[in-house]
């Protein structure tokens, strides 16, 4: 876990968010799924004309209503609960009451008529002899309002089929203008202008529109977990307020930087200057993007004034890029470390050695004669697996841990930040794609059971996050490298699969069918992961089952 010390903001505490549900009410048209929804009014305290799915807070009274309400065995108290609510803040909101009589028959425009819908809910429908349909109503997602906001919710989006024979009619007090929507043209309407939404109805409405009919979403729903669950971060893109979910390349990084939510952070791709992740931790992204370096090198100053900094991976011969490294130093570097030889990574090294009045050693591992000829590197000293490098002063200490992990490179080093539980993890874990193993010098054997050795190392050190050569920083490090591993060994199988499919070709052939989910003009670059696959697959045997 990061040091308290070393965060850019003060810690707080986020509101606390209150329970609330909402429900998607679906119905099967000719043209797809389409969905109710209505229009807040322009004085609420939460998202004012926005438009959105009825719903609203919980109340003690839903808890105790569960003997009025059908239930699925598999539904738990607290589903039961949420959906109670539900189902009542869409007969107050709209008219719309999801509740049977004893033989099945659903509430009639009679039972509407003769609820008061200001009135005890509960107590009205039991008094007509219908019981709340809990049991038809599924949970589709689950949303807890972002931390940088001052007022939260907890909140379920609950799915159920639109009752038959009914029609919304909104109260004209917290909701107005219910209209049904394609999910589809509600997002069209939305990127126009005429169909503000908030962003949790937004992403919402684009997984609802990959289903084809309500039973098929309601299908998706039968496990009783919702689909995805997510409290999303804010920061900001070309000045723009935007948020992010825990899937996204982004989340990591502002969970890092802005732990408590602090809307603070700009996510904006800069080469002209340092960002500050932590007091401890800045990142200068060298100006070199392209298909095999994302949005450029990133380069990584550990330490701060008082014990100077270790520079990782200074990058390619850029002149003015050194520079900045140099310049946020403040000139006071003591080491310079790389992660492995490839021409984004280490040439760098001298040219920052010399602008150094110091000297620092230039620290890692040399490459090895199976490198190319633009990787040759030979480092000042050597380090070992496991070696650790300490920076001190100011009454703090930043430790860097050395871990070998060849895989990408023969010569290829990741560094753990003791004190904050971080990984820099070079080319070995990247943000947005995953890295190439390329024969002789990559290894496919070995990139895997380096992927362990992070695994063990993020449950050593309570490793949270990944800094990587390229792209933001990962959030959620044990999680993003077990996938990293899965998705390899799945590749893996695809391989093996078209090498037994075509036994007698060879890497070009195989390429489109392994890789038939990458675009055509990446596979050249894939073909060099490939061939670092077949070379495993026949050591171990695989190839003929």
């Amino acid at each position: 876990m990061v040091r308290p010390t070393q965060l850019l903001h003060p810690q707080r505490e986020p509101a606390a968010p209150r329970p609330a549900a909402t429900v998607l009410l679906v119905r099967d048209t000719h043209a797809g799924i389409e969905v109710l929804m209505t229009r807040r009014s322009a004085t609420a305290s939460f998202a004012p004309g926005a438009y959105v799915f009825p719903g609203g807070t919980i109340d003690a009274a839903d808890a105790q209503a569960h003997a009025f309400a059908r239930r699925r065995p598999t539904q738990d108290d607290t589903r039961l609960t949420q959906s109670i609510a539900a189902i009542r803040e869409s007969f107050e909101e709209l008219g719309i009451l999801i509740a049977r009589h004893a033989d099945g028959r659903g509430a009639s425009a009679d039972d509407i008529a003769a609820i008061d819908r200001h009135g005890p809910f509960v107590q009205q429908c039991a008094e007509r002899g219908l019981m709340l349909a809990a049991d038809e109503v599924f949970v589709f997602a689950h949303w807890i309002t972002d931390r940088d906001l001052p007022r939260r919710f907890d909140v379920p989006f609950l799915i159920a089929r639109m009752p038959e024979g009914q029609s919304p009619v909104a109260d004209e007090s917290e909701q107005f203008e219910p209209v049904w929507a394609r999910p589809a043209d509600a997002l069209a309407r939305h990127e126009a202008g005429s169909f503000f939404m908030v962003y949790p109805t937004i992403r919402t409405l684009e997984r609802l529109a990959k289903f084809a009919s309500v039973k098929d979403v309601l299908d998706a729903c039968a496990s009783e977990q919702p689909l995805w669950t997510s409290c999303p971060r804010a920061g900001m893109v070309s000045g723009v307020d935007t948020r992010f979910m825990e899937h996204e390349m982004q989340f990591g990084e502002l969970a890092l930087v802005s732990p408590d939510g602090q809307y603070a952070h700009h996510l904006d791709w800069r080469t002209d200057d340092a960002v500050q992740l932590l007091k401890n931790l800045t990142r200068i992204t060298a100006p070199n993007p392209g298909v095999m370096t994302g949005p450029g090198t990133n380069s990584y100053l550990i330490g701060d004034p008082s014990s100077g900094y270790i520079a990782i991976d200074p990058g390619p011969l850029d002149p003015d890029h050194l520079e900045r490294i140099w310049r946020t130093a403040g000139g006071d570097i003591r080491m310079i470390v790389c992660t492995h030889s490839h021409p984004d990574h280490s040439p760098g090294a001298k040219p920052l050695q010399a602008m150094c009045k110091n000297k620092p050693p230039i620290l890692g591992l040399a490459s090895l004669p199976t490198a190319r000829a633009a990787s040759e590197f030979v480092p000042d000293r050597p380090l070992a697996d496991r070696e650790r490098l300490v920076l001190e002063g100011g009454g703090q200490s930043h430790t860097l841990e050395v871990i070998h992990t060849p895989g990408h490179a023969a010569n290829h080093l990741c560094l753990v930040m003791i004190e904050d539980g971080l990984l820099i993890s070079g080319d070995h874990v990247l943000n947005g794609s995953t890295t190439v193993v390329d024969p002789p010098d990559g290894d496919m054997t070995d990139y895997l059971e380096s992927l362990d050795k992070l695994t063990a190392a993020c449950e050593m050190y309570g490793i949270e996050f990944i800094l990587p050569a390229h792209g933001h920083v990962l959030g959620f490090a044990p999680q993003a490298i077990a996938r990293l591993k899965s998705h390899r060994l799945q590749r893996e199988a695809k391989v093996v699969a078209a090498m037994r499919a075509k036994p007698h070709a060879g890497p070009e052939e195989w390429v489109p069918l392994a890789y038939d989910d990458v675009p055509a003009r990446m596979w050249p670059v894939a073909k060099r992961s490939l061939i670092a696959h077949v070379q495993r697959i026949e050591a171990l045997g695989l190839a003929h089952g």
